[in-house]
């Protein structure tokens, strides 16, 4: 957090400003928004300053996108003077005055929104209404004259409008690339065996409608597991994975009601929850880094494999995933998320990553990070439908493959796809792990990671 600011450095910044505003002015003949927060007291910039100002960014540019009114220059300041951002605008500029005074009284953030807008000549448009104080919804204006609230109550309620506008903007953004993720996985055609839009794979109860359906339903969750991330992000990551078992059980039953009792996400429920819930324990600013994402993962989920399933090796009843472990010592998705996903770290994302890089559509590099991943798990789905020889057998098959085609032609995994229907196989574990891929590749390019 920035250290308090004198008055004589609040009137230079004003003052630059001032300067810059009038630069711009004179260079494009074109109305102006000034962007500033209204904080009080003497400390103007932090983490959660910084992050409300990228979300009022974000409010401000949506809106003109929406009117197609092009931003024509932009200049942007964070220092500890605060956040500032002058944007020069094709618009006429009553019009544009309009959308800022909607930002600014029709948002929960935007009572700490400054946008001013100034004519080509330079003038400062007025609002048709006076803003309303912070505490008692009076004009501000008066009350900030008189002095009519302190200090320290107005610092509380910027802190408290602060917090709430950037959870529900973080917890709205995951929850949609979460869902994104989803659908992006389905729709990945060809999939040995799997659901895709060309067939339904091995797979006689469900289609890509089915997985559609489901994904809808999940996007509560999804921003509830952010949230859980954030009220736990002060406590042991552990403490995270506990808060998310009850709404990833609430989820599941969502699922299947949505479905009609199939299951098409179970697996994805467990990792991309998880990883929603990594994402509300981190900044922002650490989204863009799946490290740091899939290091919260491991955190939060430390020790699991030991709890549930060496501790339940002495049950008289076990889940298929105990079974498994106790049997061959396969750990599934728990040891996959104890140890960070290093499926989707070392092999998955780096393959869809390089092939989107290379020129490849996501589609075609997605098809490639699911081979990748299913060459580098053991796949509890395979091990279930065709036994743990048969897995261990096209793991090695997969990884010759890639070896020589990293990228193989669509033909090629249609073949394995017929291939994988008449077996009766289907890695559904390895399509949940792509889903996570996509979700970590999209984290990157989300607007206020800059």
């Amino acid at each position: 957090m920035s250290g308090p600011i004198d008055l004589p450095r609040m009137l230079a910044a004003r003052d630059r400003r001032a300067g810059w505003q009038r630069e711009l002015l004179e260079r494009y003949r074109l109305p102006l928004v000034s962007f500033t927060m209204n904080i009080a007291g003497p400390v103007k910039n932090s983490p959660s300053i910084r992050r409300g100002f990228r979300l009022g960014r974000e409010l401000l540019l949506g809106q003109l996108a929406r009117e197609k009114a092009a931003v024509v220059a932009t200049r942007e300041v964070d220092e500890d003077t605060g956040c500032e951002g002058l944007y020069v605008v094709e618009m006429d500029p009553r019009s544009l005055k309009a959308i800022t005074c909607q930002i600014e009284d029709g948002t929960p953030l935007g009572r700490l929104l400054d946008l001013d807008v100034l004519s080509p000549g330079g003038e400062k448009l007025d609002r048709p209404e006076p803003r309303r104080c912070l505490i008692c919804g009076g004009p501000a204006r008066e009350c900030a004259r008189s002095r009519a609230h302190p200090v320290p109550e107005l610092q509380r309620e910027t802190c408290r409008l602060l917090e709430e506008a950037v959870t529900q903007w973080d917890a709205e953004t995951a929850a949609t690339l979460a869902v994104r993720a989803l659908l992006h996985e389905v729709c990945t055609t060809p999939k040995p065996g799997l659901v895709d839009r060309a067939n339904s794979g091995s797979h006689r109860d469900m289609d890509i409608f089915t997985f559609m359906d489901s994904s809808a339903g999940l996007w509560p969750y999804f921003a509830q597991c952010v949230r859980a991330g954030r009220e736990t992000a002060c406590r042991p990551a552990p403490e995270t994975f506990a808060a998310l078992r009850w709404p990833g059980k609430l989820a599941e039953g969502r699922m299947l009601a949505a479905t009609g009792g199939v299951n098409t996400h179970k697996g994805a429920i467990f990792s991309l929850g998880l990883a929603c819930g990594a994402l509300g324990r981190l900044d922002r600013e650490d989204w863009a880094e799946p490290e740091r994402v899939l290091a919260q993962v491991a955190a939060m989920t430390a020790g699991s494999v030991e709890r549930e399933l060496a501790g339940a090796a002495g049950k008289k009843t076990s889940t298929a995933g105990e079974d498994l472990y106790r049997r061959y010592g396969v750990t599934g998705v728990r040891g996959q998320a104890e140890a960070g996903f290093p499926a989707v770290r070392d092999h998955g994302l780096p393959v869809l990553e390089r092939g989107i890089r290379e020129g490849r559509t996501p589609e075609q590099a997605g098809t490639a990070a699911l081979l990748a991943l299913l060459a580098h798990t053991d796949d509890t789905n395979m091990i279930a439908r065709g036994g743990i020889q048969v897995q261990k057998r096209e793991a090695a098959r997969l990884r010759e493959l890639l070896a020589e085609q990293p990228y193989p032609a669509a033909e090629t995994i249609a073949a394995l796809d017929a291939g994988y229907i008449r077996q009766n196989l289907s890695p559904g574990g390895s399509a949940d792990l792509l889903a996570l891929c996509y979700l970590l590749h999209s984290l990157k390019k989300i607007p206020g990671n800059d």
